[in-house]
């Protein structure tokens, strides 16, 4: 399965998809979703890396936390990342993002996500590699 991203439409939020061939990927694929939401990944440069790290009993729960301590870095930090780097073992996850401060001019902000949620969330096993998804809270 060829990584990729993509958004779904969901009621006043928007959903975030990522594909991958493993599960780390697929995580990898969810957060450039979730920048995508805000601003083209592909226009943000890997400036600056931020270490995240994170557990939870199962890898759904574990999608939405991974996703949420992304929002919330980008929220203290006023940063988009456009490149991440996630190793998983069993509950736990420990990522690399690299990315750089939100220039409002050249990134062109669309909206600010406030969370992931539980809506859709789903990680499972597809069609020879891995999805991941849920809605954020815009």
């Amino acid at each position: 399965m060829d990584a990729r991203w993509e958004l779904f439409p969901h009621q006043a939020d928007i959903g975030v998809r990522g594909y991958g061939a493993t599960q780390a990927e697929a995580f990898e694929q969810a957060a450039l979703a979730l920048t995508a939401v805000i601003a083209d990944p592909a226009g943000v440069s890997s400036v600056e890396s931020v270490r995240i790290s994170c557990e939870a009993p199962d890898a759904e729960l574990l999608l939405a936390d991974w996703l949420n301590r992304l929002v919330y870095e980008m929220a203290t930090r006023n940063m988009l990342f456009g490149r991440f780097e996630v190793r998983m073992q069993g509950d736990r996850l420990d990522a690399q993002a690299w990315g750089e401060p939100i220039d409002a001019a050249r990134h062109r902000p669309a909206v600010e996500v406030k969370g992931a949620t539980y809506t859709e969330l789903k990680v499972r096993e597809q069609d020879g590699g891995w999805l991941a998804q849920c809605v954020v809270d815009v």
